[in-house]
């Protein structure tokens, strides 16, 4: 067996970034940003009303109370004039540009109007009330950084920005491969079937990260129908191949001989982690990556989340994640010598202090404690005061 991080290390150095394509903003949500999106112009381009009133020229002295100006127009948004030489006002809309000479913006709720002149009931500061050129963002300087997954906001910034499209990293193509004769789908069940999860799983964490499922198979345990489901993965483009089953050493598992008899080279095979030691990494060349995983549910959790999430960061030009540290609420126990990944839930502590909790009766085939927990702890050897800690769903990381 290999550590962790030797394993990570290796899958990672296998992991080229993929390429670059264009999308239209419509369909560029949760995609990653390929380059620095450098703003293409001044945000707001002009200045303009941050409400609706009168805009006036106060240069740099207060507005008495009283102060009666002689209204020239209505500037409304939109408005083609740029100036209104000689006026003293001018009604001007909230987004509508500032009219050359005017700097200041009385609110109408402070106003009282009569015919063409109005006059205004408080003091007022100069140069209020208008939202200036480059102030949310000037031309030239980087709106959004390369590794950005675009979210709503970033789709609201880069419109604002006038860009119709975006530079993205190509959606990693995945195939995902469940093995086991046992395995049914939804429905049911024959005497000594279960019901397929891993393939749900898998298929929907990949679509949450973002890869392209470009097949998805389960397949009984022959070695014929796995090698017919890899070579299809690989006529399918697939950048990564992960299983599920038949990876260990029993009579069943065929999965290491199915792939190195289609020429797979094998990184590694078994890592000292606790759950899912079975786990085997291999190589195709000129080929996809593939990651085998064993067949227990929540190991397949662990090797998505610590093996194959990492890769698709690593396959969309991402840093590596980093944890954060977090304190357990009571001391745990840990076997030595493997890295251990447990499920925890968020606590506030005597103090106020937000805590982790180890989910109890946690085991490679119990579910539920998974779909009670708010994120990953991990440690090596023994569980101290402290764990790494890390999102329940690799999506919402940074």
């Amino acid at each position: 067996m290999i550590s962790y991080p030797e394993a990570l290390a290796l899958l990672l150095a296998e992991s080229a970034p993929a390429g670059v394509e264009r999308v239209d903003m419509e369909i560029a949500q949760r995609r990653i940003l390929a380059r620095d999106v450098v703003a293409p112009l001044d945000l707001p381009s002009f200045d303009n009303a941050a409400m609706d009133g009168y805009a006036v020229h106060a240069g740099h002295e207060r507005i008495a109370a009283g102060s009666v100006y002689r209204v020239a127009a209505m500037h409304a948004a939109g408005e083609t004039t740029s100036a209104y030489p000689g006026a003293e006002a001018c009604e001007i809309a909230t987004g509508a540009r500032m009219p050359s000479g005017f700097d200041t913006v009385v609110a109408v709720e402070r106003t009282e109007r009569t015919g063409d002149h109005v006059r205004f009931t408080a003091e007022e500061a100069p140069r209020q009330n208008v939202r200036y050129a480059g102030s949310d963002i000037a031309a030239g300087v980087i709106a959004l950084e390369k590794g950005r997954r675009i979210d709503a906001s970033a789709i609201m910034l880069l419109a604002a920005l006038g860009m119709e499209r975006a530079d993205v990293v190509r959606k990693t193509r995945m195939a995902i491969i469940t093995t086991g004769s046992e395995l049914n789908a939804c429905g049911p069940l024959p005497e000594g079937g279960i019901h397929d999860s891993n393939g749900p799983f898998l298929h929907g964490s990949a679509s949450s990260w973002g890869a392209d499922v470009v097949v998805r198979a389960r397949v009984p345990d022959t070695g014929r129908a796995f090698h017919d489901a890899v070579i299809a993965a690989r006529e399918a483009g697939a950048d990564l191949i992960v299983t599920t089953g038949a990876v260990s050493a029993g009579r069943f598992d065929f999965v290491p001989e199915a792939l190195a008899s289609l020429g797979a080279r094998a990184l590694f095979h078994k890592v000292a982690i606790r759950p899912g030691k079975p786990l085997l990494a291999a190589r195709f060349d000129k080929g996809p990556l593939v990651v085998a995983l064993p067949g227990n549910p929540i190991a397949v959790a662990v090797g998505y989340r610590f093996f194959v999430a990492p890769v698709l960061r690593a396959m969309s030009g991402l840093a590596p994640e980093q944890p954060v540290r977090i304190r357990l609420d009571a001391p745990a126990t840990a076997r030595p010598g493997l890295m251990h990944f447990g499920l925890g839930a968020l606590v506030t502590g005597d103090d106020g202090s937000r805590l982790a909790r180890l989910i109890p009766s946690q085991a490679a085939y119990r579910i539920v404690p998974y779909a009670q927990a708010d994120l990953w702890l991990t440690t090596r050897d023994a569980y101290g005061d402290a764990v790494d800690a890390w999102p329940l769903d690799p999506a919402e990381a940074r």
